[in-house]
């Protein structure tokens, strides 16, 4: 059975949606079948893997329970990845999902359908501890909390691993905090350092070793609708997410 990733923090433009995309076409590098589900209505991990944001059947409609799946999940050019699409429809479920009873187990009750056909399955979370995010939180086996190397990035953390407790006491027992992960590091700057200092003192066995530095490569690639270890396979961004996706696979 494939493992069920969700990339989760509740403050924005920390990273997730770079790391979801990167992560999963590193495992797909590596011969890993992987398939990356995109739940934020931006759809920026759909338009950052080269899928428009025109597909006629997406993540929505899945989440209101009238297509499986299935008939949601399409191939990407690279191979060995799939890509279960995000459209702006997928703003509409944050106010529809509420009404429907049990609605936080949709996402969990498709995955089981096809999980058994990805090594990695990669959740990519909108910017909120909203009904979307729980039911990535629920369907997951672990969640990555990608977290920016700047002070506030810091305050929110105490209230996601509340929810994270929250969820795992009422709704998926089997949570685990696969780990949080450094992004857009600058090495240079004391304010990184401080912040690195800091959150490895505060959770010494979860933050990942890789660190994803400040790398104008990883920026670009998007909008050319590729992974940075496709459009720039030697860059330090690249490289980093390589060593991610080894570190991730080691810990299980």
């Amino acid at each position: 059975m494939g493992t069920v990733y969700a990339i989760a923090n509740q403050k924005g433009g920390v990273g997730k949606t770079t790391t979801a995309v990167n992560l999963a076409a590193c495992v797909a590098e590596a011969g890993y079948e992987s398939l990356l589900v995109d739940i934020d209505p931006q759809s920026n991990a759909t338009l950052g893997i080269g899928i428009g944001k025109d597909a006629p059947l997406t993540v929505y409609d899945v989440l209101m329970g009238t297509v499986s799946m299935d008939d949601v999940i399409t191939d990407t050019t690279i191979e060995h990845l799939s890509i279960a699409p995000a459209g702006p429809d997928l703003a509409g479920a944050t106010v529809e999902l509420p009404r429907i009873q049990g609605s936080e187990g949709r996402l969990r009750s498709a995955l089981e359908q096809v999980r058994d056909r990805y090594a990695f399955t990669l959740l990519d979370c909108p910017p909120s501890l909203g009904p979307l995010t729980v039911n990535a939180l629920v369907a997951a086996d672990r969640v990555i909390v990608p977290v920016q190397a700047e002070y506030f990035a810091l305050e929110g953390l105490a209230g996601l691993l509340d929810t994270l407790s929250l969820i795992q006491r009422e709704l998926n027992p089997r949570l685990t905090v696969a780990g949080m992960l450094l992004t857009m590091y600058d090495s240079r700057t004391r304010l990184a350092q401080d912040v690195e200092r800091e959150i490895r003192e505060h959770f010494p066995e979860l933050v990942f070793d890789t660190v994803i530095p400040r790398n104008v490569r990883v920026g670009e690639a998007p909008s050319f609708g590729k992974p940075v270890i496709h459009y720039d396979p030697h860059c330090a961004g690249a490289d980093a997410y390589f060593e991610l996706a080894k570190e991730v696979a080691a810990r299980g």
